[in-house]
């Protein structure tokens, strides 16, 4: 058999990086993890072809090669999707579907052969049994939760990893928190999973092999839900892995938690880790209290930030409007927060109810569903009625947008950030692409951009205060440029 893998395209997100990515001259931020697993699950003596449609055009070719076509999708993902399995269908191929997107609508995927949904490591293995036979029945599904430390290194070798800005793998999947508005847990369980520390060093060995020597993200939803296992197993493996190589910077995602342990930190600090994205949300307690978000609640959220990034992790932050519980306030509320908090990359969103989770069962219960998610939160629309004024919403969201991503705030939280933040343990060696864009940004930030007095006062500041994370201010000054043409269709 001849797998086509497809990874339809992602609109223009916030964390897309489509506008940034042109600076290092990369396509796509990262490889679909998914599905290069998938692939090193389907039988060894089938060939296999990826085709990223964020990397590279599908071509009339590649369908003309393939006998069987593997698509997966996140729900952002969906308009590519459905354009994706018509173009198959109109070819004749037989298209097996799995991943978040078709895992929580695959009734509204008609041209569909067949669904491998939940974790593919228990549903694809009764498919293939039955596809052998010629008996394959139309949706394969399951409530149970795969083992993860049976789950097989990714084939890196499918991908093109020049045309990455980062790789991505996967320690963990679960959470122990249970946030009305997520559905990890509804995925993946509130008990988290681990794989084994030597799981972890065979997939960085596989792309250290192939040649990777830039960022890796674990893509888990919460790297900390399983602290014990982290600390005893993991880190120090990932620490005694780096001393015997160039050194690869890591970055992930937790809970703001992570602020009251400092060994944890420096430990994670210890084995490569510079980043971490945490889910804020919002510095109203009330609004905590109504989406169960305990984790965040009766902290002082700024300090906890300024202690992860003093402890040498760069902290993105997720901020959500729209609760119930909001009133005008908060969007002042939440300008000022980030401003405070020197979070430069600051994702802020509307609240929108997705499938299966405990926000969506409580929006149909009370008739205020409005329909489907598109599962970009930072599009400006949301799914449900809010109990504040629809308009009022959308004005005060977009207030926030027009301050925290202008030029003058935006550079300002830069320098707080720096001020604040320890210099890494690990870093990559600066390359060929990172001087490129250095030259790149000085002309179309320094020279052309209406940001070009505070481009060249954030050089110049950081050149006098912090001359070693200059890298990191000229990166930094380029997302600022991204954030601003994603915002920018918002804001007209």
């Amino acid at each position: 058999m001849n797998a086509l893998l497809l990874y339809p395209a992602f609109p223009d997100t916030f964390w897309s990086f489509k506008h940034a990515l042109k600076f290092v001259r990369k396509r796509a931020s990262l490889p679909p993890l998914g599905l290069l697993t998938v692939a090193a699950l389907l039988p060894p003596e089938w060939e296999k072809r990826l085709v990223d449609l964020n990397v590279r055009p599908l071509t009339a070719r590649d369908l003309a090669w393939a006998d069987l076509v593997c698509l997966s999708a996140m729900i952002v993902q969906r308009p590519s999707a459905q354009d994706l399995i018509a173009r198959c269908r109109a070819a004749g191929k037989l298209i097996v579907a799995g991943g978040p997107l078709f895992t929580s609508e695959h009734a509204q995927f008609p041209d569909v052969d067949h669904f491998v949904l939940n974790e593919a490591e228990l549903t694809l293995p009764g498919f293939l049994a039955d596809f052998a036979r010629g008996c394959a029945r139309r949706v394969y599904a399951t409530t149970e939760f795969a083992d993860v430390r049976q789950t097989p290194v990714p084939l890196w070798e499918l991908a093109d990893l020049r045309a990455y800005a980062s790789m991505s793998l996967q320690y963990s999947r679960g959470c122990p928190f249970d946030c009305e508005f997520c559905d990890v847990t509804v995925k993946f369980g509130h008990r988290p999973r681990t794989k084994s520390a030597a799981q972890i060093i065979a997939e960085l060995d596989a792309l250290y092999r192939q040649g990777w020597r830039r960022q890796v993200f674990f893509v888990d939803d919460n790297l900390i839900g399983n602290k014990l296992a982290l600390r005893n197993e993991l880190l120090p493996a990932l620490i005694q892995w780096q001393q015997s190589r160039h050194g690869l910077p890591f970055y992930t995602e937790a809970s703001i938690n992570l602020a009251d342990d400092p060994d944890l930190m420096r430990l994670m600090a210890d084995a490569g880790f510079d980043g971490v994205f945490i889910g804020i949300e919002t510095p109203d307690e009330s609004s905590l209290v109504e989406c169960n978000k305990r984790q965040n609640q009766r902290r002082d959220l700024v300090a906890d930030v300024q202690r992860i990034q003093r402890a040498g992790l760069q902290v993105q932050g997720g901020f959500i409007v729209g609760f119930d519980s909001d009133t005008p306030s908060i969007f002042q509320r939440q300008v000022d927060f980030i401003q405070r908090s020197g979070i430069v990359t600051a994702m802020v969103g509307l609240l929108n109810a997705l499938p299966d989770t405990r926000l969506h069962a409580r929006m149909k219960r009370e008739g205020r569903l409005l329909g489907r998610s598109t599962g970009d939160n930072v599009d400006g629309t949301t799914n449900f009625v809010s109990r504040m004024d629809a308009q009022a919403l959308r004005e005060g969201y977009q207030r926030i947008l027009r301050h925290i991503y202008a030029p003058g705030p935006y550079y300002q939280r830069v320098r707080t950030f720096l001020r604040e933040y320890r210099r890494p343990r690990i870093s990559a060696r600066l390359n060929w692409s990172q001087v490129l864009a250095f030259f790149h940004s000085s002309v179309r930030l320094g020279v052309f951009g209406r940001e070009r007095f505070h481009y060249w006062r954030l050089l110049a500041w950081t050149l006098f205060h912090r001359p070693r994370h200059m890298p990191l201010a000229v990166t930094l000054a380029i997302y600022g440029h991204h954030f601003r043409k994603c915002s920018a269709a918002l804001l007209r």
